[in-house]
């Protein structure tokens, strides 16, 4: 799907299994009404927010390159997008938390190609173009925020995932599928929120992902920020949403200081939110994340990061303190009576690397079906391996074609014929291997002389563990694009028709040439056959307004009609209301 999408100097640098999230903007699929929608809310939320937004808002419309009056294109996006050292791409919905922080770090903001249905204008369960292009982009021209959204990204994807978080992701993704396709059944639509309700209630203790995402929901989609007394609108989620824009800054959603307590706070991205968090500038944004990021594994290591990584069971990363790093998935791990990691194992393809690029000759084809290695000090003697001068290493018979055993804290026992070793640049030793290897703690095996060639890696402790691989040249296949995609929305000819009026009074207006005659006929055409569309009637009223004609009249008097269904009534009095401010 990606070879017709152009890279750019930025989408460039994207690692190449981000690629398959990426799908070409449908650009010709969107219809008039969508076109229509578009300008609706848009013109709502400027002419509100204007007021009521971070101040980057307004002007960051103007920097991104964003219309009011049309859909934008991710193209013309990304040519004023890269001024500011970002870019935009099209995806299908949803994509898992991972992927799109990691495209935030790269500069990338992630944008759903689908827009809400004229039935979802006020808010919409589903990510959508609206929310992605006029929520999220405006905001990124401001740089400290735009650092903060980047090192987020950066942080965010290294987070640890459980086992569950995968499931409610895809639970959640099908649920926002459903609501947002008219043709769902109620049946079907209930049955996924049943099941996004049965796996919340048993997620158990919340991930690193779960919190960090938790982070993300509470600021970058739903953030208010200034004083609790009179906060301002930066979050996407609040910016893209004409009804939440509102009820947010009302006294029935509770507003607390931003800490990071917000972590453990989790949501309903299905429902409108019931408490908000408000952080007093950007910066402090930035400091609770570095608060957060120093309780994870990331900058913690130990036995608890390898842990985090097991019950993971995805692809994850241990570096140890002499910078060797260990990608795989991490299967076991051996513990002695303090707690501290003694031995750790992964199964299935693995790779070496220090500084983030693989060990030559110890890429996953290499290492394909596992790794094991103990970790700390030899029993009995201060000074680590790391540490060893070639004479101390010499002592300890640690050099090549010599058959040597050592016995490691917690009895872990490596015996063997040294083969080679290997040093990164500063000439620190990473790596010993040996032949005719036997490792055991205790009467446990853990590697045997028929198994080939035993690779030890060198540390005394485990000071990191991140999901994802520390090369990411190490494993070609990372990240699964969901298999339920997007519904998209067939329309009967009834419909397609209403399509064809919107486009014709699109058509007038853009080529300011009020013909009184074809509204008048595409006025009674809706009158007569789409008595449940509002927002076409609006769009002809604002092309004849103030023309005191009788044809006005009709238009006011049937909007007037419209209004008495409550669904619609708020909506067709902000819509005239602003009409009449800006033309009156």
């Amino acid at each position: 799907m990606t070879k017709a999408i152009k890279f750019n100097e930025v989408t460039k640098k994207l690692p190449k299994h981000l690629h398959k999230f990426i799908v070409k903007q449908p650009y010709e699929n969107y219809t008039a009404q969508n076109q229509a929608v578009w300008r609706y809310v848009m013109r709502m939320n400027i002419d509100y927010l204007s007021k009521v937004a971070h101040e980057s808002y307004l002007e960051g419309l103007k920097r991104t390159g964003i219309s009011v009056d049309i859909i934008p294109k991710m193209e013309g996006m990304n040519r004023i997008l890269k001024d500011i050292g970002w870019a935009a791409v099209s995806v299908d919905g949803f994509i898992p938390p991972n992927a799109f922080m990691e495209f935030q770090a790269y500069n990338v903001l992630v944008i759903a190609s689908d827009i809400r249905t004229l039935e979802h204008i006020e808010y919409t369960p589903a990510p959508d173009i609206i929310h992605e292009a006029a929520g999220h982009a405006p905001i990124i021209a401001n740089p400290e925020y735009a650092e903060y959204l980047r090192r987020f990204g950066e942080i965010g994807c290294k987070a640890i995932s459980s086992a569950k978080d995968f499931e409610i992701y895809e639970a959640i993704r099908l649920l926002s599928i459903l609501k947002e396709d008219p043709s769902s059944s109620e049946e079907a639509i209930n049955n996924a929120q049943q099941k996004v309700e049965e796996i919340q209630k048993n997620m158990g203790e919340l991930s690193e992902m779960a919190q960090i995402r938790n982070l993300h929901w509470w600021t970058v989609e739903y953030g208010l920020i200034g004083t609790l007394e009179n906060p301002k609108i930066y979050g996407a989620g609040l910016l893209s949403s004409i009804g939440e824009s509102k009820l947010c800054l009302t006294d029935k959603v509770k507003k607390v200081p931003y800490t990071i307590d917000a972590a453990s706070q989790n949501f309903d991205i299905t429902k409108p939110q019931p408490q908000l968090f408000v952080t007093p500038d950007f910066a402090h944004l930035s400091f609770i994340l570095e608060e957060f990021a120093n309780k994870m594994a990331l900058r913690k290591g130990g036995l608890k990061g390898v842990k985090k990584l097991i019950e993971s069971n995805n692809l994850g990363t241990i570096e140890l303190s002499t910078g060797i790093q260990i990608s795989g998935v991490f299967t076991n791990v051996i513990s002695d009576e303090n707690n501290t990691p003694i031995y750790i194992q992964t199964t299935g393809p693995t790779a070496l690397a220090s500084r983030d690029k693989e060990l030559i000759g110890h890429g996953v084809e290499y290492h394909s079906e596992g790794f094991g290695s103990p970790i700390g000090k030899l029993k009995g003697i201060n000074l680590a391996i790391e540490d060893m001068f070639p004479k101390d290493l010499e002592v300890y018979g640690i050099y090549e074609g010599k058959k040597t055993t050592l016995l490691f804290e917690g009895n872990i026992k490596v015996e063997g014929e040294v083969i080679t070793g290997k040093r990164d640049l500063q000439g620190k030793i990473l790596l010993i291997s040996f032949k005719n290897c036997t490792v055991k703690q205790n009467e446990n095996i853990l590697f045997l002389p028929e198994w080939g060639i035993y690779d030890m890696a060198i540390g005394k402790e485990i000071v990191s563990a991140y999901a994802g691989p520390a090369s990411l040249n190490s494993f070609k296949n990372m990240g699964k694009v969901s298999e339920e995609k997007t519904h998209k929305i067939i329309y009967s000819k009834q419909e397609l028709k209403l399509h064809k009026l919107y486009k014709k009074v699109a058509e007038i207006r853009i080529n300011k040439n009020i013909d009184i005659e074809k509204l008048t006929s595409i006025f009674i055409n809706l009158k007569d056959n789409y008595p449940s569309d509002w927002l076409l009637p609006l769009e002809i009223f604002e092309l004849i307004y103030n023309s005191n004609s009788k044809f006005e009249s009709d238009v006011v008097a049937y909007l007037s009609e419209i209004k008495l269904n409550s669904n619609y009534e708020q909506l067709v009095n902000n819509g005239m209301n602003l009409i009449t401010k800006n033309k009156g």
